[in-house]
């Protein structure tokens, strides 16, 4: 079993003042998911963990060798120097990463009060061709993640049902409603859909019921859907580059500024959109180049906004951080007050990213000096109002 070997001291000792909520969690779903929960005409074909070429073991989907083994999705308690792409098995790997309690246990050590936990291999069911085989793994997932893992803790613990967005608006509003009986206040949707988030009617039903529910949406960088063929990464093929690991962090910017400009959220007001762990650095100049070019523009644009741009920033719209010192040195700043009303803190556990366990120290450092008010907002304030966390 992994020790927790980047502990620092002192940790324990940290007051913050404040409940610290970490708005970006995930899971590395048990083996058995799929194979318990399938339904029986559909059992024989149900994802299962099974071994890579490289001695770890990971998802296969039709029996085939796993294009990638477990790795950098499940880093806790490994010492960055011993850090992998893969290779790695799943007893290898911290039972939190799919058990509620010891996930729970995890946060304790962390000092984290509550979590919102996204998906590893869910994010995969964007690309599968069978809608029938597609839906199946939906429906396990959702129900694993808010009957187990949420439903240990519902106060401690947010899970992220799946959209199934590429399954067409029909099956995805069903699965909203089906999923909000059952306890679901958050929900994620792709970071690459075949149709933009821009799209004039397509998502209309889906904003609604969203709107309808109060329950907000989220995407994770670019995860879910197809790889984008012009870059280095080809996430749906396993393949990973740190090039593209920095450039996720920007990648809010053209669906943000998309449905802005489509007039989404003027149509819904209380719609939320999350864009999760992309940090909040370069928010003040994209704010500023979305004002410039409003009224530079907006004379010949056929949509016409009811707010200028600025004022979708920390109602509409969000972000999820981890240790964007500069991101915060800025919401420090008071030049940019739209900032503190819109990112949210993150350990990023269990990825090779995680500040864990040690979110209390980053968080304490990034936030030292900062207006006591700003400071409730980013650690605890936004994530209780955006995720419903009492």
């Amino acid at each position: 079993m992994n020790q927790i070997a980047t502990r620092l001291p002192g940790v324990e000792e940290i007051d913050l003042g404040v409940r610290l909520i970490s708005s970006d969690n995930h899971v590395n779903e048990p083996r058995d998911l799929f194979t318990k929960r399938f339904p029986a005409a559909l059992r024989d074909r149900a994802p299962r963990v099974i071994d890579g070429k490289d001695g770890g073991e990971g998802w296969s989907f039709d029996g085939s060798t796993p294009k990638r083994t477990f790795g950098i999705e499940a880093m806790a308690g490994f010492e960055k120097k011993d850090f992998r792409l893969g290779g790695l098995r799943f007893d290898e790997m911290r039972p939190g990463n799919w058990d509620p309690v010891e996930h729970l246990k995890d946060m304790e050590i962390d000092g984290i009060h509550a979590s919102v936990v996204y998906p590893a291999v869910g994010l995969s069911f964007y690309s599968l061709t069978d809608p029938a085989f597609a839906l199946a793994c939906f429906h396990a997932y959702n129900d694993w993640m808010l009957d187990d893992f949420q439903g240990t803790d519902p106060k401690r613990i947010v899970g992220l049902a799946l959209i199934p967005t590429e399954l067409g608006m029909d099956v995805a509003v069903a699965e909203l409603e089906r999923c909000v009986k059952k306890g679901g206040r958050a929900f994620f949707i792709p970071g690459m859909p075949e149709v933009p988030y821009n799209h004039p009617t397509h998502y209309e039903p889906l904003w609604k019921a969203a709107s309808d529910n109060d329950v907000s949406l989220s995407f994770h960088r670019n995860h879910g859907g197809k790889s984008d063929k012009t870059e280095w990464d080809e996430l749906d093929e396993g393949r990973v580059s740190i090039g593209g690991i920095v450039t996720r962090y920007f990648t809010a910017v053209k669906p943000f500024s998309y449905m802005i400009f489509a007039g989404v959220f003027d149509r819904f007001p209380n719609l939320r959109i999350v864009g999760a762990e992309v940090d909040c650095g370069w928010v003040p100049f994209w704010v500023q180049t979305m004002e410039h070019h409003w009224e530079a523009q907006k004379s010949w644009f056929p949509v016409k906004l009811k707010r200028s741009p600025t004022e979708f920033v920390g109602v509409n719209i969000f972000t999820t951080n981890i240790d964007d010192y500069v991101g915060y040195s800025l919401v420090k700043s008071g030049d940019y007050p739209y900032l503190a009303n819109m990112t949210m803190f993150s350990s990023d556990y269990p990825h090779s990213a995680t500040i864990w366990p040690n979110s209390k120290l980053v968080a304490a450092k990034m936030t030292a000096g900062m207006n006591p008010v700003d400071k409730e907002k980013v650690l605890n304030g936004n994530a209780s109002r955006v995720f419903r966390i009492d």
